[in-house]
């Protein structure tokens, strides 16, 4: 099996595996009585999984710390969408602002 014919064939485990697991909530619904604590845990989880990929995102860049200027834009989006401003605001805030650092050499 070639590398090519290896990546089709774990794309499409992959695949299979993914509507399997997407499956199994309308196939299970009513027969599984997930507890109240494991559903407040799986929400804090999914919050805690967002800021952890939010702040790689935001501090890091292979490997180090990507500067000042993209943790100012993301706090600038995030305050622009705390305050409730429409998505393409935030998103201009943001790299208008770290744009506007990196212009000043703030990196």
């Amino acid at each position: 099996m070639s590398g090519g014919e290896g990546a089709v064939v774990a794309l499409l485990v992959l695949a299979v595996g993914t509507y399997a697991l997407r499956l199994t909530g309308p196939v299970l619904h009513g027969r599984v009585e997930i507890p109240v604590r494991v559903r407040e845990l799986s929400a804090g989880a999914a919050v805690v999984l967002l800021v952890a990929l939010l702040a790689t995102g935001a501090l890091t860049e292979d490997g180090g710390f990507a500067g000042w200027a993209r943790p100012a834009g993301v706090l600038m989006g995030g305050v622009l969408a705390w305050r409730r401003a429409p998505f393409a605001v935030v998103v201009l805030g943001a790299a208008a602002t770290t744009a506007g650092l990196r212009a000043m050499g703030v990196g």
